[in-house]
C-alpha cells in the first residue's frame, strides 16, 4: 500500500512553527493543517496566537485547515481532530498537495501515529464519578476484573489513566468497536527547541504583544456574545487568566506575572510530551531556533529534500 508523505513542524509555544511552515509549505507545494487544540475556535484569535497574516507570503496565500471551524463555547477532542485531519490529509493527497502539520497540541499531533481507535471511545462521565472515589491500588484490581484482551492497552502508571483504562474495557465489554481503514503515512517530523532562557524571552514578549493588541477585549466580547466563563476557563491560559481577571480575581499586575509563569510552565509541559512522543518510537528531527530564522528555513528544508531523495 502506498505512503504519502506528511511534514509535521511541532515545538513549544513562541518557537516560530507557523513562519517556518508556511514558508516551507511555499517552497514544497504545500498547505497548512493546523494541530492547535484552541485554533479550531471562531473569534478566539489573539490569545490562541492565529496570527493568519503570517499564512501570506510572498504575496500568496498559503491555504490552511482546521482553524475556526468551531463555534466558542464548543468542545472539541483528539478523535475529533484525527477524523477532520484525515479527511483533509486524503484530500490534499489526492491534489499531490503536500499536508503540512503544524502545532503545539502534542495529543493530537501524536494521535497521527498512533493506531489507537480507543480514541473514538466516548467518556463515561458516572463511571469516572464513582471511579474517582477509589484509590490507585482498587482501580488496578477492578481492572482485572475485566479479560485480558480489553486491558492489554491500559496504561498503570496514573490514576488519570487508570481511570481511562477502566472506562474503555467497560465500553469494549458491551460494544463492538469498528476498525477504520487509514492511508499509510510517511512522515517527517521538524522539532523545533531552543535555549530555556531565551525561550522564555520571547513568551513573554509575545504575550506583552498580545495584550497590546487587545487579548482583554477579545476575552470581554467572546463573554458578552453569551460564552461561558467557565468554558472560557477551561481552555486554559490566556483565556483562564483574562476570564480572572475581569471578574476582580486579579490585578492587571497579577494578571502579566501569572500568565507569563503559566506559559512558561506549559512550554515546558510541551516540550516533555514530545520528547515522551520519541519514547514511543516517533523520530522526531530537532532543529535550534535560537539561529537566523533564513538559515533555519534552509538547513530544514535541506534535511526534508535529502530524505525525500529530491
Amino acid at each position: 500500500m502506498e505512503q504519502h508523505p506528511l511534514l509535521v513542524i511541532l515545538g513549544p509555544t513562541a518557537s516560530g512553527k507557523t513562519k517556518l511552515a508556511v514558508r516551507l509549505a511555499e517552497a514544497l507545494h504545500g498547505e497548512l493543517i493546523s494541530a492547535d487544540s484552541r485554533q479550531v475556535f471562531r473569534g478566539m484569535d489573539i490569545g490562541t496566537g492565529k496570527d493568519l497574516k503570517e499564512y501570506k507570503i510572498n504575496g500568496k496565500q498559503i491555504p490552511y485547515h482546521l482553524i475556526n471551524i468551531r463555534a466558542a463555547g464548543e468542545k472539541y477532542n483528539v478523535n475529533e481532530f484525527k477524523e477532520d485531519f484525515y479527511q483533509v490529509f486524503e484530500a490534499l493527497t489526492v491534489k499531490k498537495i503536500l499536508p503540512v502539520l503544524c502545532g503545539g497540541t502534542g495529543m493530537y499531533v501524536h494521535s497521527i501515529f498512533q493506531d489507537h481507535e480507543y480514541t473514538a471511545i466516548p467518556v463515561n462521565e458516572p463511571l469516572r464519578e464513582e471511579l474517582r472515589l477509589k484509590d490507585i491500588a482498587d482501580l488496578r484490581e477492578l481492572l482485572k476484573g475485566y479479560p485480558a484482551v480489553l486491558t492489554q492497552h491500559a496504561d498503570l502508571s496514573s490514576f488519570k489513566r487508570l481511570i481511562r483504562a477502566i472506562e474503555i474495557a467497560e465500553y469494549l465489554s458491551h460494544h463492538e468497536l469498528v476498525s477504520v481503514k487509514r492511508p499509510l503515512i510517511k512522515p517527517f517530523v521538524v522539532g523545533l527547541t531552543s535555549d530555556v532562557s531565551l525561550r522564555r524571552k520571547r513568551i513573554l514578549q509575545r504575550m506583552e504583544l498580545r495584550l497590546e493588541e487587545g487579548m482583554i477585549g477579545e476575552v470581554e466580547t467572546l463573554l458578552e456574545s453569551g460564552v461561558d466563563p467557565e468554558v472560557l476557563t477551561f481552555y486554559g491560559l490566556e483565556y483562564k487568566f483574562v476570564v480572572a481577571y475581569l471578574s476582580g480575581t486579579l490585578s492587571y499586575t497579577e494578571l502579566k506575572v501569572q500568565l507569563g509563569t503559566a506559559i512558561c510552565q506549559f512550554a515546558k509541559r510541551q516540550m516533555t510530551f514530545f520528547r515522551k512522543m520519541e519514547k514511543d518510537g516517533v523520530v522526531i528531527h530537532w532543529f535550534d531556533t535560537d539561529q537566523d530564522s533564513d538559515q533555519l528555513f534552509s538547513q530544514v528544508l535541506g534535511a526534508y529534500i535529502h530524505r525525500k531523495g529530491l
